[in-house]
């Protein structure tokens, strides 16, 4: 049910079109309310199994933790992971033709997996991060390995406004010669961001380069964030 809500609610070709054109998409919101519910409380409920929990500050990491999800993962989890990866694929595929490169990403998430677990990536990468007054997170990059599939997803669980105040999403763009382009984005509760890991091609006067992103949150100013993180490629 999950897959198939992804699938009719998301307009693949606008998400294609705004990831050549911006390096970022946005997807309305796929998520119901109770369904978002329904995930938020896997970050404490003691049946859910976490491989390693993150507290932000001891790293320097900004302010808040995180909670990477244990093999195997929750099913709407991995419902979630599975859809986006067979959509985001060819997306993929075309960047690294942009950028010279031979196409490097199976159609299926089960074969990147077992590409990653080949290479000794074998740690599962999906987490979840609560944030509170006063939490954010600095700029940052999700690689954990050679192998790091170039674009990942971040769902919004709660609701601006009331659920929690502040915590917008920056990304951050780095261009040749250029200054940084920044871009600050909110999202509705049940959408999702769709963003490059490392980098991504942007057009130039002489073709394609690479230009280099980075993502954080801004701090919150009140109440409870959750958000779902679906990195594609394990850590090693």
């Amino acid at each position: 049910m999950i897959m198939q809500a992804v699938n009719t609610t998301i307009d693949w070709d606008e998400i294609e079109k705004a990831l050549h054109g911006e390096g970022y998409a946005v997807t309305p919101p796929f998520l119901s309310r109770e369904t978002c519910g329904r995930i938020c409380q896997y970050y404490s409920d003691p049946n859910t199994r976490f491989r390693t929990t993150i507290k932000m500050a001891r790293y320097n990491f900004g302010r808040g933790e995180y909670k990477y999800f244990a093999y195997p993962l929750p099913e709407v989890v991995q419902s979630l992971r599975e859809c986006f990866y067979a959509n985001l694929a060819p997306i993929a595929n075309q960047w690294a033709r942009r950028l010279g490169n031979e196409p490097l990403w199976p159609d299926e998430l089960q074969l990147l997996s077992k590409r990653c677990h080949d290479e000794n990536q074998r740690r599962p990468t999906p987490l979840m991060l609560h944030y509170q007054k006063g939490d954010y997170n600095c700029l940052h990059q999700d690689l954990y390995g050679p192998i790091h599939f170039p674009l990942q997803v971040i769902v919004q669980l709660t609701k601006e406004n009331d659920d929690f105040s502040g915590g917008e999403l920056i990304l951050v763009e780095q261009r040749p010669r250029m200054q940084s382009r920044p871009i600050v984005l909110r999202l509705e509760q049940g959408s999702a961001a769709i963003i490059p890991v490392r980098d991504r091609p942007r057009r130039g006067v002489r073709g394609f380069h690479r230009a280099a992103m980075r993502h954080g949150v801004g701090e919150i100013t009140a109440g409870d964030r959750y958000t779902l993180g679906l990195i594609f490629h394990d850590a090693a």
